[in-house]
This record gives structure tokens, C-alpha cells and sequence, in this order.
């Protein structure tokens, strides 16, 4: 939903609003903020076990939720954005910064909520594809089905039945995860 009654902002008045982070948090995109949707079970379940099984793999990469990304001209909060361990910012005190990063992440993932629009997320999606992440994933629990965007090619779309590739752009993450196996995680 977009905020009507908020005049357009420059992204650094944006930024320097001090309401952006809460929950849910506010997005830029075009001069107009919105506000992202709240998940909802599938979405936060999804979410929770995809971290937890991007973490497990011993690599180099590391899955933050619901971080925020500022990439050119864009304020956005990706539901999980998968980066090298090494990229993420640091304050003076050598603890990670609270503030988000300003770079696309190497792997983006967006968990599709009922109530989001798949247009504004595919837009999300492709903007950080342009701007140097490497693999994004779309994932729509209702349809069971998974978007796979990577620089330069089509999207390509799986279904249950399909096996997902290795991950062979994200060099040393050795995550093998099949469509089936991540709707899986939604049974009781």
C-alpha cells in the first residue's frame, strides 16, 4: 500500500526518516514510499526455514531477513538476502551496523505475501539483478512454484516436481534444495 498522505521524498529524506524500520517497514521506490506487507504464517515459516538452511551450509555466505537494501535510487527490504560474510558493513566497534547495506546482495529472496503485489516484487527482484546480484529467487506458496532470475537470462520457473540447480553463481555455497523439499516445510 502506498502512502498517500507523504509528499514525494528525496531517497536521503527518506533514509533519514526515523519510522522507516518499523515493523512493517517502510520502502522507496520512484520518489513514493510504501509500506511492505505484513507475511503471514507461509511467508515467516518459508522465511525462517530457508535461513536456517542457507546458515547450515559451511561457506563463505551468510542470510540476513528482512534487510534493508539501498540500491540505486531504491530503499527496499528484501525478505532474505544471502552476501558474502565479508560484505557486511561494520561500525567502529567491529559489530554489525544496523543500518542495512547499500549494494545488492549476491542472492535475493523474495517469500510472495497474499496481499503483495507480484509486479512491485518481480520490480524489486530485477532491480537488484541489474545492479549486481547474481541470483533471485521469487517464491509463491500459493502456486507452489518458484521464479529463479539470474543476470542476462530469461527467468525460469519451477514447480514441485523439479529438482532446483546448484547454485553455481554463488561460488563455494554448496546448497542443494529441491521445490518440493521447501514447500515441504509448510506441513504439520
Amino acid at each position: 500500500m502506498t502512502i498517500a498522505s507523504i509528499p514525494s521524498l528525496t531517497l536521503q529524506e527518506f533514509l533519514d526518516r526515523p519510522d522507516i524500520d518499523e515493523s512493517p517497514a517502510l520502502e522507496y521506490c520512484n520518489g513514493e514510499i510504501s509500506q511492505k506487507p505484513m507475511g503471514g504464517g507461509k511467508h515467516s515459516l518459508l522465511q525462517k526455514c530457508l535461513v536456517r538452511a542457507i546458515d547450515q551450509v559451511d561457506s563463505a555466505y551468510e542470510a540476513f531477513p528482512e534487510l534493508r537494501c539501498t540500491i540505486d535510487g531504491r530503499s527496499i527490504v528484501l525478505d532474505i538476502v544471502v552476501m558474502a560474510k565479508t560484505k557486511m558493513p561494520l561500525d567502529e566497534t567491529g559489530d554489525v551496523t544496523s543500518a542495512g547495506v547499500d549494494f545488492a546482495p549476491a542472492w535475493v529472496i523474495a517469500i510472495l505475501s497474499p496481499k503483495q503485489s507480484q509486479t512491485k516484487v518481480t520490480g524489486n527482484i530485477l532491480h537488484c539483478v541489474k545492479n549486481g546480484s547474481q541470483l533471485a529467487w521469487l517464491i509463491d506458496p500459493a502456486a507452489r512454484s518458484l521464479l529463479v532470475y539470474q543476470p542476462n537470462q530469461l527467468p525460469d520457473l519451477w514447480t514441485e516436481a523439479d529438482e532446483l540447480p546448484a547454485l553455481p553463481v554463488l561460488p563455494g555455497l554448496d546448497l542443494s534444495l529441491s521445490v518440493q523439499h521447501i514447500f515441504s516445510w509448510l506441513s504439520r
